[in-house]
């Protein structure tokens, strides 16, 4: 179908443009921008005065729970979520059940989501055989399968000479390892950051140094190997530090922060409040500030969801004993646009965190607004707001720091290849 979007601010972040054009999508492509090409009969129109029109969200880690976990979520529910939070785009991690360290299940899940004809999914291939740090993957033929890099998710190599030979492997072929950087044994058994919270409240801590030991290490083996890495979940000013040098130094590394740590401390746990029970753990108020000038000076790439759905019985647990996660897809536009108010960022600087910068971390061609470009947006109202509820998310997973909150930013339609995949409150939608 011929789409015309109508009367919306285009905000193009990689171009770094802001400006009212309407948009002319045919063939599930920005056909044009601006003026409507020659002989173009839409066979709809989307009113979009007064909303913002961008590309859709690119997010680097979203948990589907497929296979596996289909009782903390499934495919079907998580892709609609990503619809409703304008996420098009979205990496999942190998942490399922099997593990995806198979050519066969990353066909399986990749069938499964283009059947269902909703967001773009992208699979990480798991680095070791079922993430137990022991044995490489065939990382070529995950590739060939449709894998765009390769991570142990959220359990750390311990063996470094293991380490070392994955990353050798990977940059033979030109693969991306993304990792979480934490040391195997001082992270091991930690529920909260390492401080005077966590000795406050009888809880164990995972110091600063599981984070600087493990990038100090990886940043070393990048120096052998050539290796391209994405640093995945960075959470404290030392990390963020280490990232700002390697760069400075020419070593090819990206990195990403979690939408909760933009925002969230580890004081906010207040008495056991589980919902705030997250991997990597929050930090200090000197750490947050630190994450929001790294993304501020271009250090830190792209904003993640960290999108992960558990049970709510999970949630009930003691602080120590719950599973740590929470659900994001719906939240991450929001979060992005609450810390360009907060720290006065402008709009499209801030969104080129979650589309376009997101994009050129995974080498994709995404995250943009330009003619020929697949139609994959973005509009939302950014003047109006919302709250956090479970009955306003159609996540399966309900649990989240933000309950109760009061967010910027009502996705009003996500648009996937040209398809309305998700709408909500038009001012007016006419049809042909």
């Amino acid at each position: 179908m011929k789409i015309h979007i109508q009367g919306g601010t285009l905000i193009d972040p990689a171009a770094g443009t802001e400006q009212q054009q309407d948009v002319y999508i045919e063939a599930g492509k920005i056909a044009a921008l601006g003026a409507a090409p020659a002989g173009f009969q839409a066979g709809r129109t989307l009113d979009a005065r007064g909303l913002v029109v961008a590309p859709g969200l690119v997010d680097l880690s979203a948990r589907l729970r497929e296979p596996g976990y289909e009782h903390k979520a499934t495919l079907d529910s998580e892709m609609n979520a990503a619809l409703a939070g304008g996420v098009t785009t979205l990496v999942c991690p190998p942490d399922t059940d099997p593990v995806l360290d198979e050519a066969g299940l990353v066909e399986m899940l990749k069938h499964r989501a283009d059947k269902l004809a909703r967001a773009h999914v992208h699979p990480l291939g798991a680095l070791t055989v079922g993430l137990k740090g022991q044995v490489i993957t065939e990382m070529v033929s995950l590739t060939e399968a449709g894998c765009i890099g390769f991570t142990q998710a959220d359990t750390p190599i311990a063996d470094t000479q293991v380490l070392l030979r994955a990353l050798q492997y990977a940059s033979t072929y030109g693969y991306a390892v993304w990792l979480r950087p934490q040391d195997a044994y001082l992270s091991k058994g930690g529920v909260a950051a390492s401080g005077a919270l966590a000795s406050r409240l009888g809880l164990s801590g995972v110091p600063v140094s599981a984070e600087t030991i493990a990038l100090h290490t990886l940043f070393e083996l990048m120096r052998v190997t050539g290796a391209r890495v994405h640093v995945q979940h960075l959470s404290s000013a030392a990390g963020v530090a280490l990232v700002r040098a390697a760069k400075a130094e020419g070593l090819p590394v990206t990195c990403d922060v979690t939408a909760n740590h933009l925002h969230l401390i580890d004081m906010d746990i207040g008495y056991f409040d589980a919902q705030f029970r997250l991997d990597p753990p929050l930090r200090q108020q000197r750490d947050r500030e630190a994450i929001r000038t790294g993304l501020a000076d271009g250090t830190i790439d792209a904003i993640c969801s960290q999108h992960t759905p558990v049970d709510d019985d999970e949630k009930l647990l003691p602080f120590a004993e719950a599973t740590p996660g929470a659900t994001g897809l719906e939240l991450f536009l929001s979060l992005t646009v609450k810390w360009a108010q907060d720290a006065r960022i402008p709009l499209a600087k801030a969104l080129a965190h979650v589309t376009s910068a997101p994009a050129a971390v995974m080498q994709r061609d995404a995250g943009r607004l330009a003619v020929g470009a697949s139609a994959d947006l973005c509009v939302f109202d950014p003047h109006a707001h919302w709250r956090v509820e479970p009955r306003a998310l159609k996540s399966q997973g309900h649990n989240t720091p933000f309950l109760g909150y009061e967010l910027p930013a009502v996705v009003r339609a996500t648009l996937v290849a040209g398809r309305v995949g998700f709408e909500r409150g038009f001012n007016r939608v006419a049809s042909a």
